[in-house]
């Protein structure tokens, strides 16, 4: 864990990696993934301990319509993103002449070592920070410069989060977390679209249970359950599969695959985790603030 002047923390794992490394760890793990896809496929029960396979998610109807980005235009972009924490001699330069774009229906994943700006570059994509310099278009529409309202509306209907602390309401089921969420975005909130949201992560049989009792794996599960329930055009995801064992982990992209397939969903996470950059659209790897390696996974290879 590392702190920054402003009071901001970045959060991160110690098991770094170069998109490079990555490569070669990411092809010893693609027998366990290929491992993993039969077995789903071929099984009607997948997941963990004998639960139903996650059912399939519906076509939506607005997908390429007018309001929503068609598959491959530009949902995000960043221009010569800089972010400084602190002032004079203490100032620290987490983020350093970022420029990058976001595809409509992709998903990307940020590594770097500790403290290299994946977490303050997802919070500034997302509009819960703000750069020192530059800024992000939403759509083709400065997301930098809207008000504070708009942002907040923005972040409730079209964004799902996935932090890291899982930010879970202790008092309430996994149910009422995902309901709830349901509910702040605008969404009604019926009884078939939280169970569908729990089931998709494998939670709907420990759905009645409340944060305290679940284990942090499974918090991480209601957390992304809660975050994809409302069908969000952009879902940002920090280190989603850091507590989760890799079949659940593996499961989880494949949830985040079929968003993007049957909605259009558009995904940016950060990861560790070698098995999931088979299985992403585009690497980008941060070092000190600044983008130092970027990587295009062809589609037949993710097949």
């Amino acid at each position: 864990m590392e702190r920054h002047g402003g009071g901001t923390v970045i959060v991160s794992n110690e098991n770094d990696c170069t998109i490079e490394e990555t490569a070669v760890a990411a092809k010893a793990t693609n027998a366990t993934v290929k491992a993993f896809e039969a077995d789903a496929s071929a099984s009607p029960e997948a997941g963990e301990s004998g639960r139903s396979a996650q059912p399939a998610m519906p076509e939506s109807p607005e997908a390429g319509a007018s309001g929503t980005a068609p598959p491959g235009r530009v949902i995000l972009r960043a221009e010569g993103i800089r972010r400084v924490f602190g002032t004079g001699g203490g100032a620290v330069t987490a983020l350093d002449g970022i420029d990058l774009t976001i595809r409509q229906g992709t998903i990307t994943a940020l590594v770097g070592r500790s403290g290299s700006g994946k977490t303050t570059l997802l919070n500034i994509l997302c509009a819960l920070d703000e750069p020192t310099e530059g800024r992000v278009l939403w759509d083709g529409e400065n997301l930098t410069a809207m008000p504070e309202r708009q942002k907040n509306a923005l972040r409730r209907r079209e964004i799902g989060l996935v932090f890291q602390s899982f930010g879970l309401m202790p008092l309430m089921s996994a149910y009422e977390n995902v309901e709830f969420g349901l509910r702040v975005a605008g969404v009604k909130a019926g009884r078939e679209r939280v169970e569908r949201a729990l089931e998709w992560v494998g939670m709907k049989e420990r759905m009645k249970h409340r944060p305290p009792e679940l284990s942090g794996g499974e918090q991480q599960r209601v957390a992304i359950a809660r975050a994809i329930a409302h069908e969000p055009r952009l879902l940002i995801a920090d280190e989603p599969t850091a507590e989760l064992d890799s079949r659940m982990g593996l499961q989880i992209i494949r949830v985040f695959r079929d968003l993007v397939k049957r909605l259009g969903t558009t995904v940016v996470l950060t990861t560790h985790d070698p098995g999931i950059m088979e299985l992403v659209d585009q690497v980008i790897a941060l070092e000190d603030g600044r983008i130092v390696e970027h990587a295009e996974l062809p589609a037949a290879a993710r097949s």
